[in-house]
Protein backbone atom coordinates (compact mmCIF):
# COMPACT_ATOMS: atom_id res chain seq x y z
CA UNK A 1 0.00 0.00 0.00
CA UNK A 2 1.66 3.52 -0.73
CA UNK A 3 0.67 5.90 1.57
CA UNK A 4 0.90 9.71 1.39
CA UNK A 5 0.95 12.62 3.93
CA UNK A 6 -0.24 15.62 3.31
CA UNK A 7 0.55 18.44 5.45
CA UNK A 8 -0.06 22.71 4.83
CA UNK A 9 3.40 23.66 5.06
CA UNK A 10 6.40 22.30 7.20
CA UNK A 11 8.28 25.76 8.49
CA UNK A 12 8.49 24.84 11.83
CA UNK A 13 7.83 21.66 14.58
CA UNK A 14 4.79 22.85 16.38
CA UNK A 15 1.67 20.94 17.55
CA UNK A 16 0.83 19.83 13.44
CA UNK A 17 4.12 18.85 12.49
CA UNK A 18 4.02 16.32 15.83
CA UNK A 19 1.18 14.76 14.35
CA UNK A 20 3.03 14.45 10.98
CA UNK A 21 5.90 12.76 12.94
CA UNK A 22 3.57 10.20 14.42
CA UNK A 23 1.82 9.54 11.11
CA UNK A 24 5.79 9.28 9.86
CA UNK A 25 6.04 6.53 12.46
CA UNK A 26 3.09 4.95 11.76
CA UNK A 27 3.94 4.53 7.89
CA UNK A 28 7.35 4.58 7.76
CA UNK A 29 7.94 4.32 3.83
CA UNK A 30 5.36 7.10 3.35
CA UNK A 31 5.85 10.14 1.15
CA UNK A 32 4.94 13.73 2.21
CA UNK A 33 3.64 16.59 0.78
CA UNK A 34 2.96 19.91 1.35
CA UNK A 35 3.04 23.80 0.20
CA UNK A 36 6.63 24.86 1.44
CA UNK A 37 8.97 23.14 2.93
CA UNK A 38 12.22 24.18 5.67
CA UNK A 39 13.93 21.31 5.83
CA UNK A 40 16.82 23.58 8.53
CA UNK A 41 13.65 23.20 11.21
CA UNK A 42 12.38 19.77 10.73
CA UNK A 43 13.31 16.69 12.67
CA UNK A 44 14.85 14.15 11.74
CA UNK A 45 11.77 11.95 11.49
CA UNK A 46 10.04 14.01 9.35
CA UNK A 47 13.72 14.63 7.05
CA UNK A 48 14.08 10.84 6.46
CA UNK A 49 11.03 10.45 4.53
CA UNK A 50 10.99 12.13 0.64
CA UNK A 51 8.85 15.62 0.76
CA UNK A 52 7.77 17.15 -2.22
CA UNK A 53 7.04 20.39 -2.26
CA UNK A 54 4.45 22.91 -4.36
CA UNK A 55 5.31 24.84 -6.65
CA UNK A 56 5.18 28.06 -4.29
CA UNK A 57 8.59 26.93 -3.32
CA UNK A 58 9.79 28.42 -6.11
CA UNK A 59 8.41 31.61 -5.02
CA UNK A 60 11.00 34.30 -3.30
CA UNK A 61 10.74 34.45 -0.02
CA UNK A 62 7.77 32.04 0.07
CA UNK A 63 9.27 29.64 2.78
CA UNK A 64 9.37 32.50 5.65
CA UNK A 65 6.05 34.39 3.90
CA UNK A 66 4.31 31.76 3.16
CA UNK A 67 0.78 33.13 4.73
CA UNK A 68 0.42 35.81 1.98
CA UNK A 69 0.47 33.36 -0.47
CA UNK A 70 -3.02 32.35 0.44
CA UNK A 71 -5.33 33.11 -2.74
CA UNK A 72 -2.55 30.90 -4.80
CA UNK A 73 -2.62 27.89 -2.09
CA UNK A 74 -5.57 26.10 -4.00
CA UNK A 75 -4.41 26.16 -7.09
CA UNK A 76 -0.81 24.75 -5.97
CA UNK A 77 -2.66 21.92 -3.54
CA UNK A 78 -4.58 20.47 -6.94
CA UNK A 79 -1.07 20.63 -8.95
CA UNK A 80 0.27 18.05 -6.34
CA UNK A 81 0.58 14.77 -8.37
CA UNK A 82 -0.61 12.11 -5.95
CA UNK A 83 -1.66 9.35 -8.74
CA UNK A 84 -0.38 6.08 -7.72
CA UNK A 85 -1.04 6.42 -3.51
CA UNK A 86 -3.90 3.99 -2.17
CA UNK A 87 -4.37 5.78 0.91
CA UNK A 88 -4.11 9.50 1.53
CA UNK A 89 -4.04 10.83 5.64
CA UNK A 90 -4.39 15.23 4.88
CA UNK A 91 -3.27 17.14 8.57
CA UNK A 92 -5.18 20.06 8.00
CA UNK A 93 -4.94 23.51 9.61
CA UNK A 94 -4.30 25.04 6.16
CA UNK A 95 -6.10 24.07 3.31
CA UNK A 96 -4.20 20.35 3.23
CA UNK A 97 -7.40 18.25 2.72
CA UNK A 98 -7.91 20.13 -0.86
CA UNK A 99 -5.43 17.74 -3.06
CA UNK A 100 -7.01 16.12 -5.81
CA UNK A 101 -7.16 12.55 -4.41
CA UNK A 102 -7.18 8.99 -6.86
CA UNK A 103 -10.60 7.21 -7.78
CA UNK A 104 -9.13 4.37 -5.85
CA UNK A 105 -7.53 6.04 -3.16
CA UNK A 106 -9.27 6.09 0.67
CA UNK A 107 -8.32 9.97 2.07
CA UNK A 108 -8.37 10.31 5.68
CA UNK A 109 -8.36 13.96 6.65
CA UNK A 110 -7.08 14.71 10.54
CA UNK A 111 -8.13 17.79 11.10
CA UNK A 112 -6.74 20.14 13.50
CA UNK A 113 -9.31 23.35 12.90
CA UNK A 114 -11.19 24.37 9.46
CA UNK A 115 -9.32 27.35 8.15
CA UNK A 116 -9.75 29.86 10.98
CA UNK A 117 -8.82 32.92 9.30
CA UNK A 118 -12.00 32.71 6.70
CA UNK A 119 -14.33 31.26 9.50
CA UNK A 120 -14.80 31.96 13.86
CA UNK A 121 -11.76 34.39 13.40
CA UNK A 122 -12.13 36.16 9.69
CA UNK A 123 -13.01 39.44 11.51
CA UNK A 124 -9.95 39.00 13.94
CA UNK A 125 -7.53 38.69 11.72
CA UNK A 126 -8.89 41.52 9.47
CA UNK A 127 -9.10 44.05 12.21
CA UNK A 128 -5.06 43.14 12.85
CA UNK A 129 -4.19 42.66 8.81
CA UNK A 130 -2.35 45.35 7.18
CA UNK A 131 -3.58 47.47 4.76
CA UNK A 132 -3.36 45.36 1.65
CA UNK A 133 -4.91 42.49 3.33
CA UNK A 134 -7.80 44.02 4.33
CA UNK A 135 -8.33 45.39 1.18
CA UNK A 136 -7.82 42.05 -0.13
CA UNK A 137 -9.57 39.36 2.15
CA UNK A 138 -13.61 40.70 1.79
CA UNK A 139 -12.86 39.73 -1.98
CA UNK A 140 -10.78 36.37 -1.50
CA UNK A 141 -12.84 35.58 1.50
CA UNK A 142 -15.67 34.31 0.03
CA UNK A 143 -14.39 32.63 -2.76
CA UNK A 144 -11.73 30.63 -0.34
CA UNK A 145 -15.04 29.89 1.94
CA UNK A 146 -16.69 28.19 -1.51
CA UNK A 147 -13.46 26.13 -2.27
CA UNK A 148 -12.88 24.82 1.33
CA UNK A 149 -16.64 23.70 1.84
CA UNK A 150 -16.31 21.76 -1.49
CA UNK A 151 -13.06 20.18 -0.72
CA UNK A 152 -14.27 18.96 2.35
CA UNK A 153 -16.71 16.52 0.11
CA UNK A 154 -12.80 14.92 -0.88
CA UNK A 155 -12.28 13.37 2.12
CA UNK A 156 -13.79 10.29 2.87
CA UNK A 157 -13.27 9.86 6.94
CA UNK A 158 -12.96 13.66 8.61
CA UNK A 159 -10.52 12.89 12.70
CA UNK A 160 -10.82 15.94 14.47
CA UNK A 161 -8.34 16.88 17.37
CA UNK A 162 -11.02 18.25 19.81
CA UNK A 163 -14.89 18.14 20.17
CA UNK A 164 -14.72 21.82 19.48
CA UNK A 165 -12.97 20.85 16.26
CA UNK A 166 -15.28 18.23 15.60
CA UNK A 167 -18.47 20.84 16.09
CA UNK A 168 -16.78 23.26 13.44
CA UNK A 169 -16.32 20.84 11.38
CA UNK A 170 -20.45 20.09 11.31
CA UNK A 171 -20.92 23.62 11.64
CA UNK A 172 -19.05 24.71 8.49
CA UNK A 173 -18.85 21.78 6.28
CA UNK A 174 -21.83 20.17 7.00
CA UNK A 175 -19.74 16.36 7.90
CA UNK A 176 -19.36 14.41 10.65
CA UNK A 177 -15.78 13.27 12.60
CA UNK A 178 -14.26 10.69 14.45
CA UNK A 179 -12.62 12.49 17.53
CA UNK A 180 -9.14 11.71 18.27
CA UNK A 181 -6.78 13.74 20.40
CA UNK A 182 -3.14 15.08 19.24
CA UNK A 183 -0.04 13.10 20.38
CA UNK A 184 1.80 14.26 23.46
CA UNK A 185 5.12 13.10 24.10
CA UNK A 186 4.25 12.85 28.02
CA UNK A 187 7.11 10.27 28.21
CA UNK A 188 9.42 13.34 27.50
CA UNK A 189 8.61 15.27 30.40
CA UNK A 190 8.89 14.88 34.41
CA UNK A 191 7.53 15.62 37.71
CA UNK A 192 10.05 18.34 40.14
CA UNK A 193 10.29 18.51 43.47
CA UNK A 194 12.02 22.10 43.05
CA UNK A 195 8.66 24.18 42.30
CA UNK A 196 10.05 27.75 41.44
CA UNK A 197 8.73 31.42 42.24
CA UNK A 198 7.23 31.86 38.90
CA UNK A 199 4.01 31.07 36.40
CA UNK A 200 4.47 30.14 32.85
CA UNK A 201 3.23 31.58 29.35
CA UNK A 202 4.03 29.44 26.67
CA UNK A 203 3.57 29.15 23.10
CA UNK A 204 4.00 31.22 19.45
CA UNK A 205 3.15 34.85 20.37
CA UNK A 206 0.43 35.55 18.16
CA UNK A 207 -3.20 37.36 18.69
CA UNK A 208 -5.46 34.97 19.53
CA UNK A 209 -3.47 33.31 21.88
CA UNK A 210 -4.35 36.51 24.29
CA UNK A 211 -0.91 36.52 26.16
CA UNK A 212 -1.22 40.30 26.52
CA UNK A 213 -3.84 39.19 29.07
CA UNK A 214 -1.43 37.14 31.36
CA UNK A 215 1.41 40.19 30.78
CA UNK A 216 -1.02 42.62 31.82
CA UNK A 217 -2.63 40.53 35.05
CA UNK A 218 1.21 39.67 36.35
CA UNK A 219 2.24 43.45 35.94
CA UNK A 220 -0.50 44.32 38.25
CA UNK A 221 -0.29 41.59 40.27
CA UNK A 222 3.87 41.84 40.82
CA UNK A 223 3.88 38.37 40.73
CA UNK A 224 6.33 36.62 38.26
CA UNK A 225 5.39 35.28 35.07
CA UNK A 226 8.17 33.78 32.61
CA UNK A 227 7.40 33.56 29.02
CA UNK A 228 8.38 31.65 26.08
CA UNK A 229 7.70 31.58 22.43
CA UNK A 230 8.81 33.98 19.76
CA UNK A 231 6.11 35.87 17.21
CA UNK A 232 5.03 38.80 16.19
CA UNK A 233 3.65 40.35 19.03
CA UNK A 234 6.73 40.17 21.10
CA UNK A 235 7.48 43.80 20.64
CA UNK A 236 4.28 44.80 21.96
CA UNK A 237 3.86 42.52 25.03
CA UNK A 238 7.41 43.87 25.88
CA UNK A 239 6.05 47.47 25.53
CA UNK A 240 3.04 46.53 28.12
CA UNK A 241 5.36 44.29 30.35
CA UNK A 242 6.49 45.10 34.03
CA UNK A 243 9.64 44.14 35.85
CA UNK A 244 8.50 40.70 37.08
CA UNK A 245 7.61 39.79 33.27
CA UNK A 246 10.73 37.66 31.56
CA UNK A 247 11.07 36.94 28.34
CA UNK A 248 13.42 33.89 27.41
CA UNK A 249 11.99 34.27 23.12
CA UNK A 250 12.68 30.56 21.54
CA UNK A 251 14.26 28.06 24.09
CA UNK A 252 15.80 24.73 24.00
CA UNK A 253 13.77 21.59 24.85
CA UNK A 254 15.73 21.34 28.03
CA UNK A 255 14.92 24.73 29.27
CA UNK A 256 11.35 24.43 28.30
CA UNK A 257 11.09 20.98 29.71
CA UNK A 258 12.31 22.75 33.31
CA UNK A 259 9.99 25.90 33.33
CA UNK A 260 7.41 23.35 32.52
CA UNK A 261 8.01 21.20 35.68
CA UNK A 262 9.34 23.90 37.99
CA UNK A 263 6.48 26.85 37.40
CA UNK A 264 3.72 27.39 39.82
CA UNK A 265 1.16 26.59 36.61
CA UNK A 266 0.88 27.53 33.57
CA UNK A 267 -1.25 30.71 32.05
CA UNK A 268 -3.65 29.27 29.31
CA UNK A 269 -5.56 32.80 28.55
CA UNK A 270 -6.42 31.74 24.90
CA UNK A 271 -9.13 29.90 23.04
CA UNK A 272 -7.42 26.88 21.31
CA UNK A 273 -8.79 23.83 19.21
CA UNK A 274 -6.89 21.55 21.58
CA UNK A 275 -3.62 23.11 23.37
CA UNK A 276 -0.53 20.71 23.52
CA UNK A 277 1.47 22.52 25.92
CA UNK A 278 -1.04 22.32 28.81
CA UNK A 279 -0.73 18.72 28.44
CA UNK A 280 2.79 18.82 28.31
CA UNK A 281 2.42 21.15 31.72
CA UNK A 282 -0.13 18.48 33.05
CA UNK A 283 2.51 15.92 31.93
CA UNK A 284 5.67 17.48 34.01
CA UNK A 285 3.04 17.51 36.96
CA UNK A 286 1.92 20.67 37.08
CA UNK A 287 -2.05 22.31 36.93
CA UNK A 288 -2.88 25.07 34.61
CA UNK A 289 -4.93 27.90 34.64
CA UNK A 290 -7.17 28.05 31.24
CA UNK A 291 -9.62 30.30 29.44
CA UNK A 292 -12.64 27.87 30.03
CA UNK A 293 -13.27 27.30 26.34
CA UNK A 294 -11.92 25.28 22.87
CA UNK A 295 -9.68 22.30 23.60
CA UNK A 296 -9.23 23.38 27.53
CA UNK A 297 -12.45 22.33 28.37
CA UNK A 298 -11.25 18.50 27.29
CA UNK A 299 -7.89 18.50 29.19
CA UNK A 300 -8.11 20.63 32.01
CA UNK A 301 -10.18 19.14 34.92
CA UNK A 302 -11.36 21.81 37.68
CA UNK A 303 -9.77 20.52 41.03
CA UNK A 304 -7.59 17.68 39.28
CA UNK A 305 -5.46 18.91 36.79
CA UNK A 306 -6.05 23.12 37.00
CA UNK A 307 -8.49 25.81 37.07
CA UNK A 308 -10.36 27.34 34.25
CA UNK A 309 -11.99 31.22 34.40
CA UNK A 310 -14.61 32.20 32.36
CA UNK A 311 -13.96 35.91 30.68
CA UNK A 312 -10.78 36.68 28.96
CA UNK A 313 -9.81 39.73 30.78
CA UNK A 314 -6.70 40.50 33.34
CA UNK A 315 -9.15 40.69 36.05
CA UNK A 316 -10.71 37.63 35.64
CA UNK A 317 -6.58 35.82 35.30
CA UNK A 318 -5.90 37.80 38.74
CA UNK A 319 -9.02 36.22 40.56
CA UNK A 320 -8.21 32.75 38.58
CA UNK A 321 -4.57 33.06 40.14
CA UNK A 322 -5.71 34.22 43.54
CA UNK A 323 -8.36 31.30 44.17
CA UNK A 324 -5.37 29.16 42.80
CA UNK A 325 -2.95 30.23 45.69
CA UNK A 326 -5.95 29.65 48.08
CA UNK A 327 -5.34 25.99 47.23
CA UNK A 328 -2.92 25.13 45.43
CA UNK A 329 -1.84 21.94 48.17
CA UNK A 330 -5.12 19.94 46.73
CA UNK A 331 -3.17 19.82 42.89
CA UNK A 332 -1.09 16.24 43.46
CA UNK A 333 1.21 16.36 40.81
CA UNK A 334 1.67 12.39 40.42
CA UNK A 335 -2.47 12.56 39.50
CA UNK A 336 -2.15 15.28 37.52
CA UNK A 337 0.44 13.45 35.10
CA UNK A 338 -1.37 10.42 35.46
CA UNK A 339 -4.27 12.34 33.62
CA UNK A 340 -1.41 13.72 31.00
CA UNK A 341 -1.19 9.89 29.96
CA UNK A 342 -4.62 9.29 27.99
CA UNK A 343 -3.02 12.31 25.73
CA UNK A 344 0.42 10.12 24.89
CA UNK A 345 1.81 9.50 21.64
CA UNK A 346 1.11 5.63 21.38
CA UNK A 347 -2.76 6.32 22.66
CA UNK A 348 -2.91 8.27 19.41
CA UNK A 349 -1.19 5.95 17.07
CA UNK A 350 -3.57 3.11 18.33
CA UNK A 351 -6.32 5.38 17.87
CA UNK A 352 -5.40 6.22 14.53
CA UNK A 353 -4.79 2.95 13.20
CA UNK A 354 -7.86 1.67 14.29
CA UNK A 355 -9.55 4.34 12.53
CA UNK A 356 -7.69 3.99 8.94
CA UNK A 357 -8.15 0.28 9.03
CA UNK A 358 -11.78 1.03 9.36
CA UNK A 359 -12.40 3.36 6.89
CA UNK A 360 -10.49 1.33 4.20
CA UNK A 361 -12.37 -2.21 5.36
CA UNK A 362 -15.61 -0.02 4.80
CA UNK A 363 -13.98 1.77 1.24
CA UNK A 364 -13.39 -1.70 -0.19
CA UNK A 365 -16.66 -3.54 1.15
CA UNK A 366 -18.18 -0.35 -0.67
CA UNK A 367 -16.76 -1.01 -3.92
CA UNK A 368 -17.43 -4.84 -3.78
CA UNK A 369 -21.33 -3.78 -2.88
CA UNK A 370 -22.73 -1.62 -5.72
CA UNK A 371 -25.52 0.92 -3.93
CA UNK A 372 -29.50 0.38 -5.11
CA UNK A 373 -30.66 1.47 -7.98
CA UNK A 374 -31.36 5.24 -7.58
CA UNK A 375 -29.07 5.55 -4.52
CA UNK A 376 -26.10 7.35 -2.86
CA UNK A 377 -23.64 4.79 -1.18
CA UNK A 378 -23.29 5.58 2.33
CA UNK A 379 -20.27 5.59 4.91
CA UNK A 380 -19.72 5.65 8.42
CA UNK A 381 -19.05 9.23 9.21
CA UNK A 382 -20.44 9.25 12.75
CA UNK A 383 -17.80 7.20 14.86
CA UNK A 384 -16.63 9.16 18.13
CA UNK A 385 -13.37 7.31 18.98
CA UNK A 386 -13.11 6.56 22.60
CA UNK A 387 -9.16 7.45 24.30
CA UNK A 388 -7.52 4.61 25.21
CA UNK A 389 -6.90 4.17 29.31
CA UNK A 390 -3.35 4.90 30.09
CA UNK A 391 -0.88 2.11 31.02
CA UNK A 392 -0.27 2.81 34.77
CA UNK A 393 2.94 1.22 34.46
CA UNK A 394 4.03 4.15 32.42
CA UNK A 395 3.38 7.21 34.51
CA UNK A 396 6.33 7.71 36.50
Amino acid sequence: MRVAIVHYWLVSMRGGEKVVEALCDMYPDADIFTLVYDESRMSETIKRHKVTSSFLQKIPGAVKHYQSLLPLMPFALESLDLSGYDLIISSESGPAKGIIAPPHSTHVCYCHSPMRYIWDHYHVYRARAGLASRMMLPVMAPLLRSWDVSTSLRVDRFVANSHHVKARIGKYYGRSATVIHPPVAVDDYAVSDDIGDFYLCAGQLVSYKRIDLAVRAFTKMGRNLVVIGEGKELAALKAIAGPTITFLGRTPFPVMKEKLARCRALIFPGEEDFGIVPVEAMASGRPVIAFGSGGALETVVPGLSGMLFNEQTPEAIIDAVESFEAQAAMFDPQAIRAHAARFSTRNFKLSMELIIQEELRARKTAALQPAPHGEARRFPFDTVFPVPAPETDRVH
